[in-house]
């Protein structure tokens, strides 16, 4: 009957006791989630003010925002009396046993934010890099697409991405097209530049700035080789690269200059 009559005085004393700690956790946790909602609008508007990736500002909102409401629950649980040391350690110790364990995810993902901030290449970009060559079709937080020309989906981790190095093509609205055409020993080096030149002015989509250039490149075992330079819109880099190279065949045996192929002179003696 004693401890009977005692029990009124001590929930008496718990409320006196945790009463004024649990209504201040309240007013803060109330408080606090309104400030992180507050800092979450601001740097949502920050974010679109920098132009920044669409998939990249919810992706920081809200890591940011996990992130705050992580602190102000640990802030709370320890306003109301929790020992928050060993939870603490627990918490470190179980993220470092899955830091570890998802490294290279970690790795990739932590690539794949670098990518959609300094943007070394964006969705529609021709890129080449990891050994592969294809149209940036989609940046995700851990993988970067490529569609290839015969139509392949390839997919590369963004931890190579971010930190290997990369060829974009797509940076410069400018491509030089490099081409060698070798023509035979004994053959009219100029007529080769003449005609070479003739066929570079009638083709519209070479820039006349710069200058076409045209010169002897190497004198090869078979051939003479001629380097021929043009500068193209990069939409238009293998047009040219295909185009250019069909018609001088064709015109090259029009006008009796001779490509070479490699071949091997035998004498027998007796």
């Amino acid at each position: 009957m004693e401890n009977l009559e005692l029990i009124p005085q001590r929930i008496y004393d718990a409320v006196l006791t945790f009463g004024p700690k649990l209504i201040g956790a309240i007013i803060v946790l109330i408080i606090g989630l309104w400030i992180i909602k507050v800092v979450q609008k601001t740097l949502r508007k920050g974010f679109e003010k920098r132009e920044m990736d669409a998939s990249l500002r919810g992706f920081l909102n809200s890591l940011i925002g996990m992130l705050l409401k992580a602190m102000l629950w640990i802030s709370v649980i320890g306003m109301m009396g929790v020992e928050m040391t060993s939870f603490i350690a627990i918490l470190g110790a179980a993220g470092l046993a899955v830091g570890m364990a998802l490294a290279g995810t970690l790795q990739n993902f932590a690539g794949g934010a670098m990518i959609l901030i300094f943007k070394p290449f964006k969705a529609g970009d021709f890129i080449e890099a990891q050994g592969h060559a294809g149209v940036v079709r989609e940046i995700q937080i851990f993988n970067t697409i490529l569609k290839t020309g015969d139509n392949k989906t390839i997919i590369i981790p963004n931890a190579g991405l971010s930190t290997n190095s990369m060829i974009n093509y797509s940076t410069e609205p400018r491509r030089r097209v490099d081409l060698i055409f070798g023509i035979g020993y004994g053959d009219d080096v100029d007529k080769a530049k003449e005609v070479l030149l003739k066929l570079i002015n009638s083709e519209p989509r070479i820039l006349k700035d710069p200058a076409p250039f045209i010169a002897v490149s190497e004198l090869a075992d078979s051939s003479v080789n001629l380097v021929v330079r043009v500068w193209a819109e990069s939409a238009n880099y293998w047009g040219i690269y295909f185009d250019l190279t069909e018609n001088v065949y064709k015109t090259f045996e029009k006008e009796g200059l001779n490509i070479p192929y490699p071949q091997m002179d035998v004498h027998i003696q007796k």
